[in-house]
Order: C-alpha cells, then sequence, then structure tokens
C-alpha cells in the first residue's frame, strides 16, 4: 500500500500538467482567439507573415479594430499588403480588446 499512494500523487500530479491553461488575463484570451480565428491566414506565429496575411504582431488596438469590425485600417496607417482579402468579422467584437492585447504583447521590445 504504501506504494500505491505516492504512485497515485504521481499520476495526479502528471495529469495536473497535461491540463489546458485555465488562465484568463486578456492576452491569454486574446491568444486563444487568435488561434481559433486568425492562423488560417496570418498563421500560428503572429510574428511571421502568414499564407495570405500580413505579420501582425505588435498591431494598435485601432488597427485591430479597424480591420476586424470594418476591413478597413484606420486613418493614416499605411498598410503593409494592398491585398484587401480579409473581410469584416464583427463577430469577433467582444474579443477585439483581448486579440489587440495579446499581439501587443507580442511586439518586439
Amino acid at each position: 500500500m504504501r506504494i500505491a499512494v505516492p504512485a497515485a500523487l504521481v499520476l495526479f500530479a502528471g495529469s495536473l500538467a497535461c491540463q489546458p491553461s485555465t488562465e484568463t488575463t486578456p492576452v491569454e484570451l486574446g491568444k486563444r482567439a487568435y488561434v481559433a480565428n486568425c492562423i488560417a491566414c496570418h498563421g500560428m506565429d503572429p510574428a511571421v507573415d502568414g499564407t495570405l496575411g500580413p505579420a501582425v504582431a505588435g498591431s494598435s488596438l485601432a488597427l485591430v479594430e479597424a480591420r476586424v469590425m470594418r476591413a478597413e485600417y484606420p486613418p493614416g496607417y499605411a498598410p503593409k499588403r494592398d491585398s484587401h482579402l480579409m473581410p469584416a468579422q464583427p463577430f469577433l467584437k467582444s474579443e477585439v480588446p483581448n486579440l489587440a492585447a495579446y499581439l501587443a504583447s507580442l511586439a518586439p521590445k
């Protein structure tokens, strides 16, 4: 019986390490939204150009809001690509601040 208790503790501790993150910071929520909605075009790494969309790491809230909500650019912004492929995605309205927090967290320092 002495062996069973430590083995059970090891198995329990190991199972905790495999659990998905339960963190709910804006950055973590934004990362989840990015993975669920953006990687198809912008790629898994927001700092690298994707197959259709440019690198978006470091994007401002104004840029994320304009692109996601209206498929526009904020006033005075010069786009990296002039393709106009990205459609508006208003269903992501509640995620815009989180997406912006995640992308801003990836800005080069």
